[in-house]
């Protein structure tokens, strides 16, 4: 009797324990299968933005809304410092995607490269910088630059070429009827004007803002409501990674514009409270300010679809600025298929 308790006590204990080692080796099954499908699940893409702004405000909302990982991507940003760094990224392939003046895809394309840039997603319509002077001018000109200093930007970067743009819409003569200082690093002229060189300068954010906050200057014009709608900044990859990759191209764009429309559907506070851990060291008061004078000037445009009248404007203010040879072909440098598709 006991024998036979202890067989069917036996039995019973190898069940029980075939049965645990099934379920553990189904668990352990299960959880591969599930790492698995978190591994393939989301494309890992590297974008190589050309600086970290608040300017590009769309873009950060969709990162920190999660807006690519619903379509399948896991994004990495870099920072390029510079349009040309970040072009490189771009031809070298440690980047896939720029995001940068698209000025840089023309020169590019004229230098002769093979394999160019494309530009497939227009983000922002105005320049982002503003021209502060030293006190307050509520009835600033244009014209009252002439023979004055003035703190500006890079020699054949947008900043600068906008500014000299407006300079001539408004009868200035940017090399005679006042001094323009290109020597100062993009970075340190907030720095500089503060100090007290030159009687204005050309500041993007948040140097326009920090500078009216510390009381050393004064936000008197902004360069893009004067120069009008501009294709400012753009996302860019090469042709052949289009062509490659195009599902992740429509991915990407789709996110951007989702990001893009919580933008023109929410108030600047709410905006700069979702961006906000994108610029730690930025307090919240100074990003809500950012946004809303961005907000104000109709920065940020409701699609992604790069005109090909915006195209053609750029081509004028470069060709304006003596830094275009020839102009670029409108259908070579854009595509307009994944925005306009993101857009329905």
């Amino acid at each position: 009797m006991k024998k036979k308790a202890v067989s069917v006590f036996l039995v019973i204990a190898i069940a029980i324990t075939a049965l645990l080692g099934c379920t553990s080796e189904n668990q352990d099954v299960e959880s591969t299968s599930t790492e698995s499908v978190t591994d393939t699940k989301l494309t890992k893409v590297i974008l190589n933005e050309v600086a970290h702004s608040i300017f590009y405000a769309p873009m950060y909302v969709s990162i920190e809304e999660g807006y690519f990982e619903e379509e399948g991507i896991e994004l990495t940003v870099q920072t390029g410092f510079g349009a040309d760094k970040t072009m490189t990224a771009v031809l070298s392939g440690s980047a896939d995607i720029g995001f940068m003046g698209s000025e840089a895809s023309i020169y590019t394309y004229n230098e002769g490269a093979n394999d160019y840039v494309v530009n497939f997603a227009q983000l922002t319509q105005r320049a982002g910088n503003f021209l502060v002077a030293r006190e307050e001018m509520p009835d600033f000109t244009w014209e009252e630059l002439k023979g004055k200093d003035v703190l500006g930007g890079r020699k054949g970067g947008m900043p600068e070429m906008v500014f000299e743009y407006i300079l001539k819409q408004n009868g200035i003569d940017p090399s005679k009827d006042l001094n323009i200082n290109q020597n100062i690093d993009f970075g340190s002229t907030a720095a500089a004007f503060s100090e007290g060189q030159a009687d204005f300068t050309i500041e993007f954010e948040p140097g326009a803002t920090n500078l009216e906050k510390e009381g050393k200057g004064f936000v008197v014009a902004s360069l893009g409501t004067d120069s009008g709608y501009v294709p400012y900044t753009a996302f860019s990859a090469k042709q052949s990674y289009i062509d490659e990759h195009p599902d992740i191209i429509q991915g990407f764009t789709n996110a951007l514009q989702k990001g893009m429309d919580y933008v023109q559907t929410h108030t600047p506070e709410e905006i700069a409270s979702i961006i906000a851990p994108q610029f730690k060291e930025t307090d919240q008061d100074t990003i809500t300010t950012i946004v809303t004078r961005y907000y104000d000037q109709d920065t940020w445009k409701d699609n992604l679809i790069f005109e090909e009248d915006s195209f053609d404007l750029l081509q004028d203010i470069l060709e304006n600025a003596g830094e275009l040879t020839e102009r670029a072909p409108y259908e070579d440098l854009v595509t307009t298929e994944f925005a306009k598709k993101a857009a329905k």
